[in-house]
């Protein structure tokens, strides 16, 4: 009897893929093989998968006014502080420590996702992503994205959509 082709499971896999299985969401997943020395997780992904780095988006904790914040960029370019802070009603905005940024999440850097995190954070998505169709974020883990829809990642995270990014 024939092998069956192995099928990319879009649910079981991680906590981000379970939680759009679980939310009803329409969304394509994409696995490619990480490479260490790649100096970009971000960039690695968009060149590995052939997708403009302008729909293929970073996720980047950072604390505004002591409160952790997910903030999610194209990797293209990079996150505004300053513009995350007024987004957030915050005053003052700096990177987490990326330690703290795991354990919070449950996810590894280089491949924190912004859906199915350990703790609800809050989330700013920058506002070029609705101007895509669809974009990819991490999908758990390093080597793994997730495309989606903009609206429907801003639905599920409750994320506010702001100018956060800079070229």
């Amino acid at each position: 009897m024939p092998k069956k082709p192995k099928k990319q499971q879009q649910s079981g896999g991680t906590p981000a893929t379970v939680a759009l299985t679980a939310a009803g969401v329409p969304f394509t997943v994409h696995a490619y093989d990480h490479d260490p020395s790649h100096p970009s997780y971000g960039e690695e992904a968009a060149e590995a998968m052939g997708v403009s780095p302008d729909r293929v988006f970073k996720t980047l904790v950072a604390d505004v006014d002591g409160v952790l914040t997910v903030a999610v960029v194209p990797v293209a370019g990079s996150l505004d502080l300053k513009a995350l802070a007024t987004a957030a009603g915050g005053k003052r905005a700096a990177m987490a420590d990326p330690a703290l940024a795991e354990r919070t999440t449950g996810y590894v850097r280089g491949g924190i996702s912004p859906l199915g995190q350990r703790k609800k954070l809050p989330t700013v998505l920058d506002a070029s992503a609705s101007t895509h169709a669809t974009i990819c974020v991490s999908a758990g883990r390093r080597g793994l994205e997730v495309e989606l829809a903009p609206t429907d990642l801003a639905d599920l995270t409750k994320a506010v959509l702001a100018p956060i990014a800079r070229a």
